[in-house]
């Protein structure tokens, strides 16, 4: 479609369009062949990168030179979602912060499960807090490299999370997942989510289809109605690079921008070399118009946790 697009603009001005360059239709002159760049100037355009040719409105914008700048991998300072073998992980928690530093990232933020989700092992309160103090311990031997903990906290089926409020208080960081009862109704699974938005201590919803490709379809929800309550109550959206999810699809992507959901780009990592997967955090979120502004761990470690929502979250409940 966005071929066509083209095509029907070299057509407008007597020209034609195909796979050998850009040609005046009446005398056979060849016009641009030799880049995109020098192609799309000719139509009047700005180069569009490849993941906006869509027919998605992104011609109109190339012409009025308002394309975004999209983000790129090396604009991520922080590894975010990353599992050890606290939980479901296969690498040690010192194995996977030396791991995100190699790769040149300033902070990681560690989010292995909640009890509620068994399969995945998750953490007691008391292992909760056990981990805490490996983490404070790391971070004194890894300076300036930093270690955010935080968890991946199970909605329940009725909305509420899994862990209290004396828990999710001593966290740095809280993404909120659903992982079970995936056969609500649509207006129930909604509203499950929504309620889950709404805790004073939740930063971001993991995951938000819960879809995995090849495998599961999106639970049923709707997506419209939860990114309106993340950009009212300033709770960010998870772009999720697994392989598996790509999720927020990067449809989503676009409208959470256009509602002012802040993103979080993420690898889901579970190994050490599960971090590559941001890669594809990274292209979903080019596909959705995402630029570096728009997510929170492109920011330093201070700026990030400043634009968590427990930065400006109510008192206590």
């Amino acid at each position: 479609q966005h071929n066509i697009e083209l095509r029907d603009l070299a057509i407008q001005r007597g020209w034609k369009l195909n796979e050998y360059g850009l040609f005046d239709e009446r005398t056979g002159r060849r016009l641009a062949s030799r880049t995109e760049e020098e192609v799309y100037a000719a139509l009047g355009l700005e180069w569009i990168p490849p993941e906006l040719r869509e027919a998605r409105s992104e011609i109109q914008a190339a012409r009025e030179r308002r394309l975004p700048r999209l983000v790129r991998q090396e604009e991520g300072r922080g590894a975010v979602h990353v599992h050890t073998a606290w939980s479901d992980g296969h690498n040690t928690l010192e194995e996977m912060a030396q791991a995100a530093r190699a790769s040149g990232y300033e902070y990681v933020v560690v989010t292995d499960h909640s009890p509620g989700l068994g399969v995945a092992s998750g953490l007691s309160p008391e292992r909760v807090r056990q981990q805490h103090r490996a983490i404070q311990e790391l971070n004194a031997r890894l300076a300036p490299f930093v270690v955010l903990h935080g968890a991946e906290v199970n909605i329940r089926a009725d909305g509420t999370v899994d862990y209290d409020d004396a828990i999710l208080r001593e966290l740095d960081f809280v993404t909120v997942s659903v992982h079970g009862a995936m056969d609500q109704p649509e207006g129930r699974m909604t509203e499950r989510i929504v309620r889950a938005l709404r805790h004073p201590y939740v930063d971001v919803l993991g995951h938000p289809t819960g879809r995995l490709l090849g495998r599961r379809e999106p639970y049923a929800v709707d997506l419209e109605r939860v990114l309106q309550v993340a950009a009212q109550e300033g709770v960010a959206v998870e772009v999720n690079g697994s392989p598996e999810r790509l999720d927020l699809p990067d449809i989503w992507v676009r409208r959470a921008k256009e509602l002012g959901v802040a993103l979080v780009l993420t690898s889901d990592a579970h190994q050490v070399g599960g971090l590559g997967n941001m890669r594809y955090a990274v292209a979903t979120a080019r596909r959705g118009w995402a630029e570096a502004h728009d997510v929170l761990n492109t920011r330093s470690v201070d700026a990030f946790r400043q634009r968590l929502r427990r930065a400006r979250s109510a008192a206590p409940r």
